[in-house]
C-alpha cells in the first residue's frame, strides 16, 4: 500500500539537481530513501518517470509514491514501563526510567524499541518507530520527547533551533554553591580522554545553564537546571568543574561524590529530567508536562537530609 505526497517545487531552488531537492527539502527522505524512490519510479513529474540527475527549474509539481513504513527491527515489548506524560499525532513525551537507553544499542532494551512495539502508529524515516530529536543519558530519568513522524521530527528540531523547547533538570551535588548561578565557557571534547567533555579547552562551541538551589543539606544541595544550550553530558561537565559535582557521576564526578551514602543511596549519577515545554506540530499548542522524582532519587533525597 503506499501513499501519495505531492510537492511544488519553490522557484529559487532552479537549477538544483531532484535527487539533492528531496533530501533537502522532504522530511525522513535520506539519500539512500530517495535513490531507492527514483530508481523505482515513485518521483513523477507531471506523472512521468523523473530522473535522479534531472535539473529543476521551479514551479513543477512533484508526485511522491510513499510505501508504508515497514515494521522496527528494534521494536521489543520486553523492558521497563515506559508511563506516557502526553500523546498526540505529532509527538509522544514518555517519563524515561534510568537504565535504559533512548536508541538501539544491541540486543538491550530502548526506549525507541519499546515505544514502537507498544504506542504505534509511528512513520519515521520509512519505520514504524519514532523520531529522536533529543536524548538523557542512560542514567539519567526524566522527561523525553520522540517525534511520530518525519514532518514532526522536522518540526522538533526548528523548535530545538530556535530554542522554542524549555528543559528543566533537577540534581543533587556536593559542596555549597551559591543561591543561584550562571556557568556559560566553550565546550569540547576533552583532548585527554574522548569519553569526556571539558569546558576547559578553546572551542567555537558554547555551553550555557542556569542554576537555582531549591533546598540545602550540610554537605550538598538539590539544584534546579535551566539549560540555555543541550551539549552533550553539560551539566555534569559545568557542575564538576565549577565545584559541585553530580552525587553518583562517575565519569566526571569525585570519588567523595559517588562514594557517598546519598550516591550510593541513588545508585547512579543523581539527575532527572523533572519538567519539558515543546511545541506541538499537531496543535500548534505548548505542551508543558512534569514528571516527578523517581524512588531513587528520592533515597538520596532522604539520606542527605537526615544529615542536614
Amino acid at each position: 500500500m503506499t501513499r501519495h505526497k505531492v510537492l511544488v517545487v519553490p522557484r529559487e531552488i532552479a537549477g538544483e539537481r531532484l535527487d539533492r531537492f528531496l533530501t533537502k527539502h522532504v522530511p525522513g527522505l535520506t539519500p539512500e530513501r530517495a535513490r531507492a524512490m527514483l530508481d523505482a519510479g515513485r518521483v513523477r513529474i507531471r506523472g512521468k518517470k523523473a530522473q535522479a540527475t534531472r535539473k529543476l527549474w521551479g514551479g513543477e509539481e512533484l508526485t511522491l509514491e510513499v510505501p508504508e513504513p515497514r515494521p522496527s527491527p528494534h521494536a521489543s515489548v520486553e523492558g521497563p514501563e515506559l508511563p506516557v506524560l502526553y500523546d498526540d499525532a505529532a509527538l509522544i513525551i514518555v517519563a524515561k526510567p534510568p537504565g535504559l537507553v533512548v536508541e538501539p544499542e544491541g540486543r538491550a532494551a530502548s526506549v525507541v524499541g519499546l515505544l514502537a512495539a507498544r504506542c504505534p502508529p509511528f512513520d519515521v524515516e520509512g519505520l514504524v518507530q519514532p523520531g529522536v530529536v533529543h536524548r538523557l543519558d542512560r542514567e539519567t530519568s526524566g522527561c523525553l520527547a520522540l517525534a511520530r513522524t518525519d514532518d514532526a521530527v522536522a518540526a522538533l528540531l526548528k523548535a530545538f533551533q530556535e530554542k522554542r523547547v524549555d528543559k528543566r533538570y533537577q540534581t543533587l551535588v556536593l559542596g555549597r554553591p551559591p543561591d543561584t548561578g550562571h556557568l556559560e565557557g566553550p565546550y569540547a571534547r576533552d583532548p585527554k580522554d574522548p569519553r569526556r567533555f571539558t569546558t576547559r579547552v578553546p572551542s567555537a562551541r558554547r555551553a550555557a545553564l542556569t542554576f537555582t538551589v531549591r533546598e540545602r543539606f550540610r554537605e550538598g544541595a538539590l539544584l534546579d537546571i535551566d539549560l540555555d544550550t543541550g551539549r552533550t553530558h553539560q551539566i555534569r561537565v559545568q557542575l564538576s568543574e565549577a565545584g559541585f559535582p553530580v552525587l553518583g557521576d562517575s565519569l566526571y564526578g569525585t570519588e567523595e561524590a559517588c562514594k557517598h551514602p546519598a550516591a550510593l543511596a541513588v545508585g547512579r549519577q543523581a539527575l532527572h529530567a523533572w519538567r519539558l515545554e515543546v511545541p506541538s506540530s499537531a496543535t500548534g499548542q505548548l505542551v508543558q508536562v512534569e514528571s516527578p522524582l523517581p524512588e531513587d532519587f528520592l533515597r538520596g533525597l532522604t539520606v542527605l537530609r537526615g544529615g542536614a
